[in-house]
């Protein structure tokens, strides 16, 4: 097949991602011409050839071997708005350390190259209105850039307190009407628009059965984890900079991964008000905290201190991003290390 030089489709992106840091307000109204055949055709080649098949079945070889039969109708369909959008295959896997399993979901592997295309073209725009607090999903900003952010704010400020925050079935929750209406702050393509409304309302197969999709998004699939930073973007990250802190007594941070995230305080009075305040504002968006793994943990130059009086060995211990989180504090170091849940 021919391809289009793979620097022409970054200039493309850079021009996006250009006038978005520079119009911070503007609504891009022609996106979808940027999927182009030979973005499909670069992300279907990195997705990994033993990836599990969707609902049809398709292997990645066997995608790549009939690309040049449905990638044009395929890309058709989304200029008319008419892209369907198969159902999703839902299996449960384990969770790290855990009993419980979560819900992932498996898309077909042409539909998963479709959505890495759109992603691409939606993280152009977003790169530009995303804060540094957000992690996961982005380009170079990991699990471990994450960490390294928390280790920076808690050695390095006057955090005395962190919120350990755990959203109940997140994936699972998010609001529809939501969705389009935060990209629709940036996105004017109704073709963008329309593509993304498919893919929610993609059904869900599971035990030999199809679902109709209400609410949430399939974890699993690359604008998922698209949609899902937009999504707190506006609910939490925007809320926690410009209406919570200026507000606050002391010192505050937030760091999140997708929808994993602690928030850290120098005044435990702070980090109180913050957490009832976070209730009601998550309630309105559809989105609740999980009573169990949320905890309010005094972590800082006191806790050992406080630790002893009450009786404990060692102050409690955060985690994060599959790690915890313990304290090495004295009341002249500020220093903490992080292992394993593994």
């Amino acid at each position: 097949m021919q391809r289009e030089d793979k620097p022409t489709m970054e200039t493309g992106l850079e021009r996006i991602a250009a006038k978005a840091r520079s119009e911070p307000k503007l609504r891009f109204t022609s996106l979808a011409h940027h999927i182009t055949r030979e973005r499909v055709w670069t992300n279907l080649c990195q997705i990994p050839k033993r990836s599990a098949p969707g609902v049809d079945g398709q292997t990645v070889t066997e995608a790549k071997e009939t690309f040049g039969e449905w990638v044009e109708p395929v890309l058709r369909s989304v200029h008319r708005q008419g892209y369907r959008a198969p159902d999703i295959r839902r299996v449960y896997i384990p969770k790290p350390g855990k009993r419980e399993k979560r819900p992932l979901g498996v898309p077909c592997v042409n539909d998963r190259a479709l959505q890495r295309s759109t992603a691409q073209v939606l993280s152009a725009i977003y790169e530009a209105d995303f804060l540094p607090c957000s992690f996961g999903g982005r380009p170079e900003r990991g699990a471990h850039h994450a960490l390294a952010t928390l280790n920076e704010v808690i050695a390095g400020g006057k955090v005395s307190w962190v919120l350990e925050a755990d959203l109940k079935n997140f994936f699972g929750s998010l609001s529809h009407e939501w969705v389009l209406r935060f990209v629709e702050h940036r996105v004017g393509d109704p073709r963008m628009i329309s593509l993304i409304r498919r893919w929610l309302k993609a059904g869900i197969l599971e035990d030999g059965e199809v679902y109709p999709n209400e609410e949430g998004t399939p974890q699993g699939g690359s604008i998922s984890v698209m949609l899902s930073n937009v999504y707190l973007h506006y609910v939490l990250d925007l809320w926690f900079e410009r209406v919570v802190k200026p507000r606050l007594r002391g010192e505050a941070h937030m760091i999140r991964y997708i929808d994993d995230f602690v928030m850290c305080f120098q005044y435990r009075e702070d980090a109180r008000r913050v957490q009832d305040a976070l209730c009601k504002r998550l309630g309105k968006f559809g989105l609740t905290l999980e009573p169990t793994k949320t905890k309010l943990v005094e972590f800082g130059r006191f806790a050992q201190r406080h630790a002893a009086k009450h009786g404990r060995k060692r102050p409690e211990t955060i985690y994060f991003l599959g790690f915890s989180v313990l304290q090495a504090h004295t009341e002249r170091s500020s220093s903490w290390t992080d292992q394993s849940c593994g």
